[in-house]
Formats: structure tokens, sequence, C-alpha cells
């Protein structure tokens, strides 16, 4: 028997009073789960992320939030089999669950990694080297990046309902900042499955993730300027959420990933012998059948030299002709449903508004032919691949999302990269080509109308992720159409939660990258002068002075009266740079260390500032000063 799922608020699971409407079984239509629109107070729901889930958070350092994740993951991997067996029901194969399942797993894993490598052991990150603002250096500045004392809000598509969420959850986290995770109605239930996993983990500070089920409406009247949103689904729905108030006059943060009408161009260079062609024509059956076409990333228009468009139509009937279609749990199914009948039928409303427009070369409109499963009680459709007339506008304004592409013809590369930036905007495009000259010209053409871009040929193949895969490291993307945010990437994705500041102080007041964990070297402690940068060892000093000789550092070489800092070095030969940097961390230490040629009676002082003077050893027996400009 289905059960109405719950969100889970406030740090319970909250179940509504009515049962909801059904959600069906993407294979069968039998009810997998009820929903319901009456969810939980989403205002307490916020009210508690702000006031329990942001400070537990924010008193953890990087490093902590990240083990955290990697530990989050390996938890969930145990719990596999759980989540595949929901995520067929959504009408997604074993290699369509991989890519969710597994994929958002594998975002934790490699955002601990990124967290824990990448980020000081701290609760702040310095953001760029000090910027002196004075001459004697008592007037510094320094960019960095704070947790905001607000919520991430999480509103998600139906399409991913596992990775999407782990995605956005994981730099967010790693940022300081609690979730709420509103999940699209069709695929709730796994979101909801998963979710339940991550609380019974134990490993989650309390507060720092929701999970709201049903309806958000009123979830951004109350928001404000130190909340996140990040939407993924369609553009006229991301048009609705930016001309929100909040949004427009209250400083909350919207991020939106939406329609994107990707392309994958194969370049002139490449005939039907070379084996880019078949790379070509592989990634675009994979893209139009992965998840039955329903990515955001997938390729949607297959722009082709005018000469090859008959080849590349050819190739790509045959292939998608082997395509087996029926019930994502069956053995040798290539590709699975759509996620509801609904969909179904957005999908071939998009298709006969291509059709004023272009040719059907591929597939069937009113039936398909399945295995393992009933093709008029599931949500199946036949893959179709179009071929575009002359001049046609419809391909690059109308989305079908589902197993749909279009063949596009080109007469140059000029052209190909105008019918690409007709798209106004895509997540990801691709070239296939073995030529660096075409994919220079291509990849300059594209770049600015994209937030990724694949080149393709026969030397990365073999390790190349594809056309459709976002990954953790990049961002993940694009202008215009598209949404104009990005997510992942990253470190930066994790920025893109923080706030950046500068901070004006003296150089003994600046912020630093100090926190409850281990010891981390300070910013500083990695630099060394200009004349010393050029050395391979820079930087290998770890360890600062103890506040008495920082005492008597600053009292001896920061007064403008100093002899040291006044004398004139007389003419000499430029000496080799030294091989350490000794600043320490505390930018107007002076600090003693061996010298460069290991002359034990010659010591070396290292200031942080254009006052420092380096001592180094000369070719005479007595060693000879020069100046240096300091560390930054």
């Amino acid at each position: 028997m289905s059960h109405t799922l719950e969100s889970y608020a406030r740090g319970a699971w909250f179940t509504p009073e009515d049962e909801g409407a059904p959600l069906a079984d993407a294979n069968t239509g039998e009810t997998v789960a009820r929903i319901s629109a009456n969810g939980p107070d989403v205002a307490g729901m916020i009210d508690y992320a702000r006031s329990v889930g942001g400070p537990a958070l924010r008193a953890l350092t990087f490093h902590q939030r990240a083990i955290i994740l990697k530990q989050l993951a390996a938890y969930l991997t145990e719990h596999k089999d759980e989540f595949y067996a929901l995520s067929h029901r959504t009408g997604a194969t074993g290699r369509d669950t991989m890519v969710d399942v597994d994929g958002g797993f594998g975002t934790l894993f490699s955002f601990s990694s990124k967290g824990r490598r990448e980020l000081p052991n701290s609760t702040v990150i310095l953001d760029g080297p000090v910027e002196p603002l004075s001459r004697q250096g008592t007037f510094v500045g320094q960019h960095v990046y704070t947790s905001r004392p607000g919520v991430a809000v999480q509103i998600n598509a139906f399409n991913f309902p596992v990775w999407g969420m782990l995605e956005k959850l994981a730099p967010a986290f790693l940022a300081g900042m609690p979730s709420i995770v509103k999940p699209a109605s069709q695929t709730a239930y796994l979101t909801e499955a998963v979710v339940r996993r991550m609380v019974e983990s134990g490993l989650l500070p309390e507060g720092s993730l929701q999970l709201l089920v049903g309806t958000h409406r009123g979830l951004l009247d109350h928001l404000g300027p130190q909340d996140v949103v990040g939407f993924t689904g369609s553009a006229a729905t991301g048009a609705l959420l930016r001309e929100h108030p909040n949004v427009v006059r209250g400083g909350v943060q919207l991020n939106v990933e939406a329609d994107s009408l990707n392309c994958s161009i194969l370049g002139p260079d490449v005939g039907v012998e070379d084996p880019e062609f078949d790379l070509f024509v592989k990634q675009v059956v994979t893209e139009m059948t992965v998840k039955a076409g329903q990515k955001c990333t997938a390729i949607r228009r297959v722009i082709v030299p005018q000469s090859m468009a008959d080849a590349v139509t050819e190739a790509v009937s045959a292939r998608l002709s082997a395509v087996v279609v029926g019930a994502a749990d069956h053995d040798g199914v290539r590709m699975g449903p759509l996620a509801t009948l609904d969909q179904r039928a957005e999908v071939t409303k998009a298709v006969r508004a291509l059709l004023a427009s272009a040719d059907l070369v591929h597939g069937d409109l009113d039936g398909v032919e399945v295995v393992g499963a009933d093709a008029e009680t599931g949500a199946f459709m036949s893959p179709i691949l179009l071929r575009a007339r002359p001049e046609a506008a419809e391909p690059h304004e109308v989305e079908p999302f589902g197993p749909v592409s279009t063949v596009i013809a080109y007469e140059d590369l000029a052209q190909a990269v105008e019918l690409a930036a007709r798209g106004r905007g895509s997540l990801v495009g691709s070239v296939v080509t073995h030529d660096p000259d075409v994919a220079r010209e291509v990849v300059l053409g594209l770049a600015p109308w994209h937030g990724r871009i694949l080149v393709l040929d026969r030397d990365d193949a073999k390790e190349s992720t594809g056309h459709g895969s976002p990954l953790p490291m990049l961002v993940h993307g694009g202008p215009g159409r598209a949404g104009g945010g990005e997510e992942m990437g990253g470190v930066r994705g994790v920025k893109h939660h923080m706030q950046r500041t500068a901070i004006q102080a003296s150089p003994d007041m600046r912020p630093r990258s100090r926190g409850t964990g281990p010891p981390v070297p300070d910013a500083t402690s990695a630099r060394c002068t200009r004349s010393a940068r050029t050395s391979p060892s820079c930087g290998s000093a770890t360890r600062s002075p103890p506040r008495s000789a920082r005492s008597r550092a600053r009292t001896s070489t920061t007064s403008p009266s100093s002899p040291v800092t006044r004398s004139t070095p007389t003419p000499m030969r430029r000496q080799p740079p030294p091989t350490r940097c000794s600043a320490g961390s505390w930018p107007t230490a002076t600090w003693w260390s061996r010298s460069p040629r290991g002359c034990s009676s010659t010591r070396l002082r290292a200031r942080c500032w254009p006052t420092s003077v380096w001592t180094t050893c000369g070719s005479s027996p007595r060693s000879r000063r020069a100046r240096a400009s300091g560390c930054d």
C-alpha cells in the first residue's frame, strides 16, 4: 500500500492531514506514493534553519564539514540498492540510475576531497594576497569569505531526484549554510527516501537539512538578504521567481538553471571513415536516450556540415533502431519511460511544433514497441530524430524535454557558430574535431553562449566523461536562456554561498585563517618577497616567532627612524635570491634563519613589507645587504 510522503521540518517528520494525490510508477502507472499540498509551517522551517542549523554548521571548520560529507556519502552508498529500486520506478534504467544516484554520492565525495585539499581548516577563507594600503605598512587590506547567517533553499526538477539535491547541498554545506530541499512532486518519493537515510545516519548537525514535500507557495515570502535560492526547472518558472519582491528588492540571491537548447557540432574536417564520426554519432544517441532525454544537458541540436548531413542522419537513425525501449528494470533495456504521462504529452506537443520546419526521419509519435511493460499505461515514447529545413526557426526556440534531437546543416564554421548562438545561451555545447584550428574557432565562438564546452576527438574519447555529464569540479550553468546561474564548480561553488568582504586594518588586526581544528599556515607563510619567488623552495618556512619576538620585531624594524630601514645599500651585483621565506604568519614579524648558501655566520632577516631587508651571503666573507620588497 502506498504511503503519503512526509516533510522533515524542525527536527521531526511532518505528516499531512490529507492523503494527497497519487504519484504513478512511470513503467506501469501503479501508485508508488501520495503527495499532499498541505505541508509544514514554512516560516518555522526557515527560522529553525537560521537559528539552529546555521550556528551548528558555522561552529565547524571547512575540514570538519568536508569529513561529514565523506562519511555521509559512504553511509548512503551502503543503502544504494534501496535507492536503485525506487529509481527504476521513476523510469530510470540501471545506466540512468548510476548517473543520478551514484553521481550524487560521487559529488559528495568530490566536494569533501576538494574541501580538505583546497580550503583551510578554518571558518574563514582568505582571498588573495594582502594589499598594502600605506607606505609604512601599518594599514593593509585583505579580502575574506565568511559564511552567511541565512538558509540555502533548493527548488529542484523531477529528472534527477538524488543528484539534483546533493549537487546543491554539498557546496552550501561546506559554506556553512543549512539547506531546505523542495523536490519536484513527480519523483519526490526517491528524494524522501534518501533524506530519511541522511537523517538516520546521525551525521548531520541538527537543522542543517530539512525537506519540504508538496507546494512551496509562500517560501520566498519569508526569505531575506542573507538567503540563497537555487532553482532548476523551466524558464517560465524561473522568470516568475525573478519577479518576486524579495528577489527584486529584498536582496534574496537567486540562482537559476533553466531550459537549454544544447548543441553538438561536427567539425568540417571529419569524414565518415574518421574515428570522430563514430564518436559524434554515438554521443548524439547517448544523449537522446539516457534518462529518456530528460536531461538539461541533452543534445537538442545536431549541427553538421551540409555535405555530411545525410551520412549523420542515416548513422544516428541506424543506432536508434537498435535501442531497446521498455521497463526500466528489464534486462537489455537501453531507454526507459519518461517520468509521467503528462511529461510525454508535453514532449509530443513540442515535437509537433518542431515539425513546422523539420521532417521526421526516425521514430513514431503515435506509438512505440516496448519490452517488459505496457506502452499505453507506462509513459513510453519512441526516440525521435528530426531533420531541419533551411532557415528553420523552431529548433532554436522549442525545447522537447525528452528523447528528441534535430539535425541542422551548416555551410561553414562561422554559420555553425551563428546557429549555436541562436539558442540564446546553453548549459553545454560540444565540438567533435581532430583539427586544432577548427576547435579554436568553434570554442572561442561558443564560449560567450555556453557554461561548458566539450572538445571531443580520438585522443580524449577513452577518458572523456561525455557531453551531458556535469562534474563537481566544473561550473554547471549557462548564460541567457540557460538561466545565467552557476552551480558546483568546486571551491567556486562554495564561495558562491558566502560573502566576500574587503577588510581594512593594521597588519596585526587583519583576519587570519585560523579555526578550531589543527593549525593551518596563514596565507602569508606560503609567499616570499619578489626576489625570493623564483626559488623552488620558497615558502618552506612554517613556524612563526613567539609573540615576544614579534613585539621586538615591530619595535625595531617598523619605525621610520630605524637605522636598518634608513640605510642605503652600497652598489653591488645582484645577489642570489634567498631560498626560504621565513616571515611566518604575522606580516610584520622578523625571523632569523640560515642563509641561502649555508653560511652559518650569516643570518637571513625577512620582513613582509616594503621596508624589509634581506641579508644574504655574498662572495666575500662578510655579508652584504640588499633591499627587497616584502612578502604578500
